[in-house]
């Protein structure tokens, strides 16, 4: 039987995992479109998996200037589970290539299972840094 909880944990890994790796098809791999993206008051959403592509290049660029080598899980929670939706609250940190920690943030992740395939639908984030507004060129919805 499966557990919705676990299995949207399970995603949030691997997609964790690519983004270290900065491995675009395995972070897409979880990813359900539309998706969506909420940074401060703005809504940034992309239609296709094409559109987050895109994107990718220019997160890698910022997160090398900000002397970014690896991000990290701090602490996962499911905060509320349904059979096809789960939220996930996580504190996230940001670690240069010595280990040191420079910038922790909250994050909440839906998860969703659309055809058999569980996925992060929607993200929002307190993260402030080079790429806490990536992705601004992508916007379909929000006020600037």
């Amino acid at each position: 039987m499966s557990d919705p909880a676990r299995d949207a944990i399970e995603s949030f890994e691997r997609y964790s995992h690519a983004f270290n790796e900065r491995d675009v098809d395995g972070m897409l791999a979880e990813m359900h479109f539309p998706h969506m993206r909420l940074v401060d008051d703005d809504f940034q959403r992309w239609e296709t998996s094409e559109g987050m592509a895109a994107l990718e290049e220019n997160v890698t660029r910022a997160l090398k200037a900000e002397g970014w080598h690896t991000s990290k899980a701090i602490s996962i929670e499911p905060v509320q589970v349904g059979p096809a939706k789960v939220h996930l609250a996580n504190r996230m940190s940001r670690l240069r290539e010595d280990g040191t920690e420079y910038n922790t943030f909250d994050t909440l992740w839906i998860f969703t299972k659309f055809d058999g395939r569980w996925g992060v639908r929607f993200r929002s984030s307190f993260l402030k840094n080079a790429i806490g507004s990536a992705g601004s060129d992508y916007l379909v919805e929000g006020r600037k």
